[in-house]
This record gives structure tokens, sequence and C-alpha cells, in this order.
């Protein structure tokens, strides 16, 4: 174990970023979070974050200051943050001027798609985190499970899952509870220390796959459809991009280093569609 007790989570307010934070508070951690806005302060201490700090990312002198007397921090960037890469490097730079010790940077799987914008931003991050001489873990997780929970809702009214591009297509998924598990122990323990992990849960499933485990899960059937894109100016340019991209290609992983730190075996997507029909 190491000795790391104050850890800034950067985007604490957030749905995926936000689950860091119950990880490491379970690990006895005392976290910071670093919210967008005041409004998700008191949702963020009630997840486990012993204080709480507005900040812009964009911001260096706000930033600094939620770095200040931080042992090590975890860092997400916002889906089509502007200057993403920059942003990030920034934020690396501050961390080693606060004294900082370790980072976890939550990047995406094969950033080397230098296609994808979104994608082709995380690299410069990862460069500048490997070249700077902290502590560091990076993980590159798959598909969030959690991007499915819009769509299911859609699912249980109308009898049709929808996607935006090709369900012959294939995707590997992961709950990104499971990412985040695996970030609070490259966090508090040494041994994932300088890795690049690929995270990713069994099965590749296309979107008739999906609607199919979909018709399991709720027991009625289940039929899976392609949408038209979004219109332009509606959603970011980046999600456009994805979704041409995803129309054309897979995007897949190999779902064993994601057990091997675990331990177990990560979260099914079966399970997971189960939880939402609970709820």
């Amino acid at each position: 174990m190491s000795d790391i007790s104050r850890v800034l989570a950067v985007g604490a307010g957030g749905e995926f970023a936000g689950l860091v934070v119950p990880a490491l508070s379970k690990r006895g951690v005392k976290v910071r979070g670093l919210v967008a806005r005041a409004d998700k302060e008191a949702e963020v201490r009630a997840a486990g974050a012993v204080e709480t700090v507005v900040a812009d990312l964009r911001d260096t002198e706000q930033v600094a200051a939620a770095l200040a007397g931080m042992d090590a921090a975890f860092y997400i960037a916002p889906f089509a943050l502007e200057e993403e890469a920059e942003v990030g490097k920034r934020f690396i730079q501050a961390a080693k001027d606060a004294g900082v010790r370790r980072i976890v940077f939550s990047s995406v799987i094969n950033p080397s798609i230098v296609k994808l914008k979104n994608h082709a931003v995380k690299l410069p991050v990862e460069e500048a985190l490997i070249e700077s001489g902290l502590e560091y873990t990076i993980v590159n997780p798959a598909v969030f499970f959690q991007n499915i929970a819009p769509g299911w809702k859609k699912a249980q009214e109308t009898g049709k899952h929808v996607e935006f591009w090709s369900n012959d297509n294939r995707f590997s998924r992961v709950d990104y509870r499971d990412v985040a598990e695996v970030a609070a122990v490259a966090l508090t323990e040494d041994r994932l220390l300088y890795g690049t992990f690929q995270l990713c849960a069994e099965g590749i499933l296309n979107g008739y796959e999906l609607a199919a485990l979909m018709s399991e899960v709720l027991g009625r059937p289940v039929t899976a459809d392609q949408g038209p894109l979004p219109p332009s100016g509606k959603v970011p340019d980046q999600l456009i991009e994805m979704m041409r991209w995803y129309d054309q290609h897979s995007l897949l992983g190999n779902p064993l280093t994601l057990r091997a730190i675990l331990d177990r075996p990560a979260r099914s997507l079966r399970d997971y569609l189960t939880e939402l029909l609970e709820r």
C-alpha cells in the first residue's frame, strides 16, 4: 500500500468520474471533489468527499488552488472540452508545481485512433504524463455501460433500441464502476504504477445482440434500429465524427486485464441492464 491519503477527484460531480469518489472513500482516502458547478457540491459530499472545490479546468489559478495539499489526483476531461490536450498538459504541470506525487488519468480505449478527435487528444496528455516524472497510471476504458441508460428507457417504451451507427458493428464495453475501482487501486496501491491498462468487460456485442439481450432482461421483444445522425449544431462535432466512425468500424478490446486487476469477474452487461430494470 502507498501512503497517499489525500486525493483530488476531477469531475467528481459527473455521471462517470463521480463514481471514483465512493471508490476512494471506501479505502479511507480523504477526497477533495473538483466540480464545475456549485450545485453539485452537496451531492459529491454525500458520495464521500470530505471537501469540494468549484473550478474550471481551463483556469490555471483555480486548478492550482484545487491541487494544493493533495498527494494524488484522478484526472478525466469532460467530453469535447475546448483545447483538451493543452488543458490536460497544464493540469499535469500544475500537479507537479503543487507537489502532487501521483496522477491516474482516465483516457479512452485505443487513443491511437487519430481520426477520432476525442481519442487523438488523449495521446498528448498520456505523453506528458509519462514524461512528467510523476508516478502515474493510465486507464483506457471501453464504451461505458452507463451510456446505454437513455436508450434503455426508450427501448422499454417503444420496443426498439436505436443507435446512430450500423448495428452490424461490435463494441467492447465496461461498467465505469469497475473503472473507478481500478482508479482507486491505482491511487492507493503501488501495483499498477507506470502501467497503461485497457479496461473491458466480457462480451463484444453488436446492436442486434444488444437488443436481444435487452429482450431477455425485459421479457419482451426489443429490436435494433439505426436512427439518422443528429442535426449539425445540435450536438458537438466530435460526437458526429465518432458516430460516423462507429458506422464503419467496430471498437474492440480485451477483458483479461480488468479481471486480473479486480481479481474477480468484471460486472456484466446483463447484470447492469437488470439493475436498470429494477430501479
